[in-house]
């Protein structure tokens, strides 16, 4: 394999261009960026740089000094075997990284909506939650509850405007969604309400309502950016669809990160996480299997939000799970566990409690089982009701 091409240069992209290197592999690397940006992570888009207290996340790495053909400002076009077409080109390569992320979910209407997914959006978003202005947050997943995070801090008059009926329900679904509906006071939260189209100066809501904002902004979901893909030989289903080793159906070509549909082996099922841990620990996987090593990506998906003072923290995979616990008063700090039918622990789910995360991460990942009665008890570690 004499030239690797990595079409995406989020996280995912440039964590695998280094793993390359790292691995030994001395030919060319051209890495293919949408963005004129330098890479960058993303979650601080909506902690640290949405709330002013900093202005970039780049990633600490030096792609010359690798020797990487770092092209931004591009964006893939189409693939066939052996070539990605680009905005500015043909590109040949022996070997494809695709790492070209996901993109946000827009509704319709003719009105301006804001989605928070790159550093320009970032920015564009910070100048405008300014004291006393409308902002209209449409959906109140983990990308909305930060947003209105930081616009009530900023001392707008903020409304959330969810289809279901708690917060997170998507996320983790509504007994432990309701449980975080206090945290928006001050804040005009509405449940079991649908948008109809996003208009000049505001929201219509399928009701007929006009919900007046000088700020609208959309955090519905995203989905996988494969677009590009869609005449190319390669199966695609909710993403890129991977093998536990991140192996595409196309030869010599892996995939990473929000794109990739990977198999779990842990799990038994095909999961797609869209999330930072993913970027930044999948491409070790990604680069040893285009090396032609035998290397299986098996996590135990991890992923963490920063909401109206909580800090929020999940690990493992839910609806593996049968039976739902809590550990701790919803008032104060608490967790919630998932455990199987079999009495292992699926996810843990830790409000301002890191060590039943760090813990519960562990027990996960070792697949033992639980004492459900020793579980209930906040006061006893979580490693402590292994049985």
């Amino acid at each position: 394999m004499n030239h690797v091409v990595v079409v995406g240069a989020g996280l995912a992209g440039v964590r695998t261009v280094e793993a390359l290197r790292g691995r030994g592999f001395d030919g060319r690397i051209t890495l293919i960026g949408q963005e004129r940006h330098r890479p960058y992570d993303r979650p601080p888009l909506s902690k640290s740089v949405l709330l002013g207290d900093a202005d970039t996340s780049y990633v600490d790495t030096d792609l010359a000094a690798i020797d990487v053909d770092f092209r931004p400002g591009v964006a893939a076009k189409a693939l066939r075997e052996g070539v990605v077409e680009t905005t500015e080109g043909e590109v040949g390569y022996d070997g494809l990284v695709i790492a070209t992320g996901a993109e946000p979910i827009m509704l319709p209407g003719d009105g301006p909506q804001h989605v928070l997914r790159t550093l320009d959006d970032a920015h564009e978003l910070r100048a405008r939650l300014v004291p006393g202005a409308r902002v209209a947050i449409i959906g109140a997943g983990w990308i909305g509850a930060e947003v209105a995070t930081a616009a009530r801090r900023a001392g707008c008059a903020v409304t959330v405007i969810e289809a279901a009926s708690t917060p997170l329900a998507t996320a983790v679904g509504t007994e432990l969604g309701a449980r975080t509906e206090p945290w928006y006071e001050g804040i005009d939260l509405r449940l079991d309400t649908m948008v109809g189209s996003v208009d000049e100066g505001g929201v219509r809501l399928l009701d007929g309502e006009f919900v007046e904002a000088h700020v609208v902004v959309t955090g519905i979901g995203v989905r996988p950016a494969i677009e590009w893909l869609a005449d190319a030989d390669i199966d695609l289903h909710n993403g890129v669809v991977v093998d536990e080793h991140l192996r595409a159906s196309l030869p010599n070509t892996v995939a990473v990160g929000d794109c990739a549909a990977w198999w779990s082996r842990r799990f038994q099922t095909r999961l797609r996480v869209e999330h930072w841990d993913t970027a930044l620990n999948a491409p070790e996987v990604a680069a040893a299997t285009l090396l032609g090593e035998d290397a299986v990506y098996d996590p135990v998906p991890y992923f963490w939000s920063e909401q109206f003072g909580h800090m929020v923290q999940y690990a493992g995979h839910h609806p593996a799970g049968e039976r739902l616990l809590y550990r701790g008063d919803p008032d104060g700090k608490w967790s919630a566990v998932w455990l199987t039918a079999g009495g292992t622990l699926a996810a843990v789910l830790a409000v301002d409690r890191p060590r039943d995360l760090v813990q519960g991460r562990r027990i996960i990942d070792a697949g033992h089982l639980m004492d459900a009665e020793l579980l209930v008890d906040p006061q006893v570690p979580l490693r402590d009701c292994v049985v």
